[in-house]
């Protein structure tokens, strides 16, 4: 999976804008990197250019973050490989291979939510959100949905809530935030398909919501999953409210991996597990088959070209 993501060649309609992110890294300086947004995707940029490496280089090294932290995840599963089935339509292909910044952003949120329900430690949790941060700036959002779903010591984690998040937006986030505000909102940019994309965390949230008790999953998984679900459902109504989808759109991508944890559980879906994850197959080759048909801009994964080969 590792390979297929990071190996593949002008893929996705962003790519021109990671070919100039590249060339541009030769000239920037380390002492640029507090002022860059998402300074961690820049650093291992500059160092590929400095040893005279190629674009394929930084995608490989996103790709290995991504996976592996998609698949701590999905061992922390009921059944870790229906979970990577469940990623592959849409985590995979279009974000991991389309958006690679907040791609490896996910990656890590999901190995600090799989560390978090090993250990229960908010604290471990946290440094992953803020190493996922510094590739998408975006990533300071799971910091306080996970947090209000610790158990332990809740005035203690009422203020690490407050003082990180507080941190991390002054870092990350208030810098962008007046060009955020200008291109998603004043501009009312709008993601096409965003409405079908939130609503299949939408699906996945309306599920958990209803069968959240026969999904088997302990107290500390459970309270995480069910803000993430409240979130997934937030960011319905906000496509209603918002003048941009596209904003509503990039930070529902952190609801995902809801999809991964509901979807993986079959038997809590159907009387026969065996029925159940036939139907979750069938709902992914579907959705699978819709986006490459139907989506405006499939165009740009076909033909699915790979480094060298590609041209």
């Amino acid at each position: 999976m590792a390979l297929v993501i990071g190996l593949r060649f002008r893929i996705g309609p962003d790519w021109q804008n990671y070919e100039w992110i590249f060339l541009g890294a030769k000239y920037d300086r380390i002492s640029q990197l507090p002022t860059i947004a998402d300074p961690g995707y820049y650093l291992l940029n500059m160092f590929v250019q400095s040893f005279g490496g190629g674009l394929w280089i930084v995608n490989v090294v996103c790709a290995l973050l991504f996976t592996w932290g998609m698949m701590r995840l999905c061992e922390a599963q009921e059944r870790p490989w229906l979970a990577a089935l469940v990623a592959v339509p849409y985590l995979v292909i279009v974000v991991a291979m389309g958006y690679t910044r907040q791609g490896v952003a996910i990656g890590l949120i999901m190995a600090g939510l799989a560390s978090y329900f090993r250990t229960g430690s908010i604290v471990r949790f946290v440094f992953y959100a803020l190493a996922a941060a510094t590739f998408h700036k975006t990533a300071v959002v799971a910091v306080p949905l996970i947090a209000a779903a610790n158990e332990r010591g809740r005035i203690v984690t009422l203020i690490m809530i407050v003082a990180v998040t507080y941190f991390a937006y002054s870092q990350f986030l208030a810098p962008s935030v007046d060009r955020f505000v200008t291109n998603y909102i004043d501009t009312r940019y709008a993601s096409e398909g965003a409405g079908v994309r939130v609503g299949m965390s939408v699906v996945a949230a309306v599920l958990f919501v209803l069968r959240s008790r026969r999904m088997g999953f302990f107290e500390r998984e459970r309270r995480v999953w069910r803000n993430t679900a409240f979130a997934a459902l937030a960011c319905a109504v906000l496509l209603f409210v918002l003048p941009s989808s596209t904003a509503v759109d990039r930070l529902a991508l952190y609801a995902i991996p809801l999809q991964l944890a509901v979807f993986s559980r079959p038997r809590a879906l159907m009387i026969s597990e065996g029925f159940g994850t036939f139907l979750v197959v069938v709902y992914m080759a579907a959705v699978q088959f819709t986006w490459l048909t139907f989506a405006s801009h499939a165009n740009y994964w076909i033909p699915y070209q790979f480094w060298p080969l590609g041209n």
